[in-house]
């Protein structure tokens, strides 16, 4: 995984982004969705896993059969939405380490505001997958791969359900070095910081709060 952005445009992502999308789309089912769609999303995040080999015997015979190498790989949850794509990530990968950035976003300012972080021990020797459905003005999401470089992680990919050019730019810039992988990158942002045309807070959306 070389590029700075990864668009996944798998059938089954769009059709499911779409469904999202629609305002009418309830809660429960917003969950789920978002759930599945992670899943999708990871195959291309862990892409290029460094893999090693061990030997196995199957009913036929004995062989050297692939497996994952290094330590196991740790997800950051930029709370509170990016427990969404988590959840579906940790079903996919349920050996991984967990840990959690918490930031929230000035509504004036824009700019995030820092009130919790808990994240695995030896993130230098793994792989960091941060999780977040959207990257809007990436202000939230550069703020916790600052934390996570000074926890010691520098080898981190960056995992969302939608981006804006703008958050695109912002984390190019503040980190080249990170691996965007998303479903979109929409049109703009508007006034308010908001994806447009997104899908509203994604938060609110899948936790059912206003």
């Amino acid at each position: 995984m070389t590029d700075h952005l990864t668009i996944v445009t798998h059938p089954l992502v769009q059709h499911k982004l779409t469904l999202m999308r629609d305002k009418a789309t309830p809660t429960g089912d917003f969950r789920r969705l978002l759930r599945e769609i992670s899943q999708l999303l990871a195959y291309e995040v862990t892409r290029e896993l460094p893999m090693t080999t061990k030997p196995i015997e199957t009913p036929i015979e004995e062989m050297d059969a692939p497996v994952l190498a290094g330590k196991k790989l740790a997800l950051i949850s930029i709370l509170r939405a990016g427990n969404g794509l988590l959840d579906g990530v940790l079903e996919l990968i349920p050996g991984a380490r967990v840990g959690f950035v918490g930031l929230y976003r000035d509504e004036e300012t824009l700019q995030p505001v820092q009130y919790y972080f808990k994240v695995p021990d030896g993130l230098e020797d793994r792989l960091v997958i941060a999780v977040d459905p959207m990257l809007a003005t990436g202000n939230s999401s550069v703020a916790a791969i600052d934390l996570l470089k000074k926890a010691g992680a520098n080898n981190i990919r960056f995992l969302c359900l939608l981006a804006a050019p703008e958050g695109v730019a912002r984390m190019r810039e503040a980190h080249p070095d990170v691996p965007i992988v998303t479903a979109a990158v929409d049109k703009k942002l508007n006034a308010k910081g908001y994806i447009v045309p997104g899908l509203g807070d994604a938060g609110d959306r899948m936790f059912g709060t206003k």
